[in-house]
Order: C-alpha cells, then structure tokens, then sequence
C-alpha cells in the first residue's frame, strides 16, 4: 500500500506540549479516505487526544484488522509501532503484544464488522480479561470496502441507499462490552469533538480493557435520509448523559459546574474525568443502570453518548494473571526458562 507522506515542514510558532512537540508531530501519512469521512475526524481526535496528553509516540503501538477503519492507524503517530492484522484477529495480536511488553500504551483501531462480526469472539475475550488497552469502533453501520452492505451493528428496519431495509436488529457493542467485565466504556460520535477528546484522553489514561464506541458516518454508502447512522440522524437524535473535561493528575480543576451536577471518576494515575450531568439518574459506575440507560435510549430512538460505565478500582489482565513487573520481552533465556527443578515445584503444588 502507497501512503502520501506529509510534509516536516511547519510554522515555528505552532502550539507545543511538554514534550515540546507539536500537533504536526502527531499526524500520520495523507487520508486516503472518502473526503468527509467520520474516520478521519477520529484521527484527528486522536491526535489531539495525544498531543495534549504529551504522549511519546514510540511508546504506542497501534493494532488494527481488516476494513476501512482499519487504513485510519496510518493517518496518525507516525513515529509509533504498528501492526495490521487478519480480519477480525486484532484483539489476538494486541493481547499477545501487552503480555509481552506492558510498558507500550496500546491502541486498537477496528470496525463495526472486524469487531461486531467475522472478530466478535475475539471482542468477546479481549473484554471479559480486561486487557489493558484502549479498543476503539469506528462504527458506520456499513461495510465500505464492499460496497455498502448492512453490518451487524446496524439498526433493524434501517434502509441501505438502494432502499432495502435491515431485517436484523442491531448488535449493541457497549452494552455486550459492560455485561463482559470492560471498565472504562464511553460512545461518542465523530462529528462531536468537543466530547470526543476529553473521552478518548480519559480511555488513554484508564488501566484495564477501556471501550470506545465512536459513531462515524460513511459518506458514500450509509449518510443518506433513511439511514440510522448519517451525519444528520445522529445530530438530531444525539442524547448526550454528560459534558466530560479531563483534568490531568495534579492539575486544578477549573471547570465551574453547579454544586450537585457534576460526577468525578477517578483514573489510576491520578488524573479525573470530570462530567457535568445532564440527566438526574446518571452514575457512570453503576453498571445495571448504565446497560438500562442504553436499553431506553433504544427504545426511544436516540443515540446515548457520553461516559456510559466506568470502574476505576478494576484490575487489569495484567494484575489478574500476576504477571512479572519486569516485560517478557526484557527476561534472557534463564529468566524465562527456570529450570526443570522449579517445573517439578510448580506442578506438585497444584497436585
């Protein structure tokens, strides 16, 4: 595959983090995306999401499968590791990596049919361990690379823009992703920058298995009139729980929020999410309220969007397993093979 490099060159004033980077450090290769695609303003989310967080590129590694959201890795961090495997295999591939070496921050990059079909048993898995990973869907409802037919995850009596309707109801991924065990699961739409940097920094920062469901319309073959996930019907039905502000660990918190409206969670390093409340019954860690949220907004035809679950005292894979603090990858031959003597101990005490 051919990539358009950007070019180095940039304005010597341009904003810099504390890193001392810019912005221009954190984009990838030219889109070659449909002009107006949701997944680029995800990509761009991202990069602010990175910038802001003064991420070290080299320290991420980017994982994607198969399908148009999985081109969008390469249209950001260009200095960060990356792999691009089978259809549907991601989660395999990530767990693998994070087990190796914990010390990268890994980022998954799928789609409504990576994830929700052909990948489905693998979302399953990832979730239910809680690898420690940001796992983000571009969902468009549609597969692009093959012209336009329904996805899983799109609405039952939908209409694709030859005028056939979805016979099928829909698979909701952030509600399987709650019942499964994730911690950290938001759905946001790629039209809404304003909550979807906040959210994405928030999963970023989170330890565990962190889920973004992002609504991005696919301009040639899902944004027409009668579809549930064009620009315009997710404008219109949008019913967002909360307005998020990430406030980083040890910075003040400046947002001004009406005494009783607002709800803090705690992320491990310290750092908050912040969300003013937009509706009296929301607790973002309650999870039979939460997976009742989205079963109502359903019901009336909305798309819930906001931080829908969280769990900030959730272990990670990591922990579960016990795994050593010092990465696989790191240990020579004598570390990682013991011995037959300590073999033999091993399997007396689980006699």
């Amino acid at each position: 595959m051919t990539y358009i490099v950007k070019p180095k060159n940039h304005h010597p004033l341009l904003e810099k983090n504390e890193l001392g980077l810019t912005r221009r450090d954190y984009e990838g290769a030219v889109s070659t995306l449909c002009a107006g695609c949701g997944h680029d303003s995800i990509s761009s989310a991202i990069v602010e999401a990175c910038f802001q967080l003064s991420i070290e590129s080299y320290k991420v590694a980017k994982l994607s499968g198969i399908g148009c959201s999985s081109k969008a890795p390469a249209y950001f961090l260009n200095q960060s590791h990356g792999f691009n495997s089978v259809h549907g295999r991601m989660p395999s591939i990530a767990t693998g990596a994070a087990m190796a070496n914990h010390e990268l921050l890994y980022l998954g990059i799928s789609g409504d049919g990576d994830s929700a079909s052909i990948g489905i048993g693998q979302f399953v898995h990832c979730a239910r361990r809680q690898l420690n990973m940001t796992y983000i869907v571009e969902n468009n409802g549609t597969y692009g690379l093959t012209k336009g037919q329904f996805s899983a995850t799109n609405d039952l009596e939908s209409k694709n823009k030859y005028g056939d309707d979805n016979l099928f109801p829909s698979i909701d991924l952030p509600s399987m992703a709650i019942q499964l065990g994730a911690s950290f699961v938001a759905r946001s739409f790629s039209g809404d920058k304003e909550q979807l940097v906040p959210l994405l920094k928030a999963a970023l920062s989170h330890k565990g298995f962190s889920f973004l469901d992002i609504i991005s319309p696919c301009v040639t073959f899902n944004n027409h009139n009668t579809s549930t996930k064009s620009y315009d019907y997710i404008r219109e039905h949008n019913d967002a729980l909360s307005r998020p502000d990430f406030v980083p660990s040890g910075k003040e918190i400046l947002t001004e929020y009406p005494r009783g409206s607002s709800i803090e969670v705690p992320l491990h390093d310290g750092s908050l999410l912040s969300l003013e409340k937009l509706s009296e019954s929301y607790d973002p860690t309650d999870k039979i309220k939460a997976i009742q949220n989205i079963q109502e907004s359903q019901r009336d035809g909305k798309v819930l969007t906001g931080l829908l679950y969280a769990d900030p005292e959730a272990k990670d894979l990591r922990e579960i397993l016990n795994v050593s603090d010092k990465p696989l990858n790191k240990m020579d031959q004598k570390e990682l093979c013991p011995g037959s003597e300590r073999l033999q101990d091993i399997n007396s005490g689980l006699k």
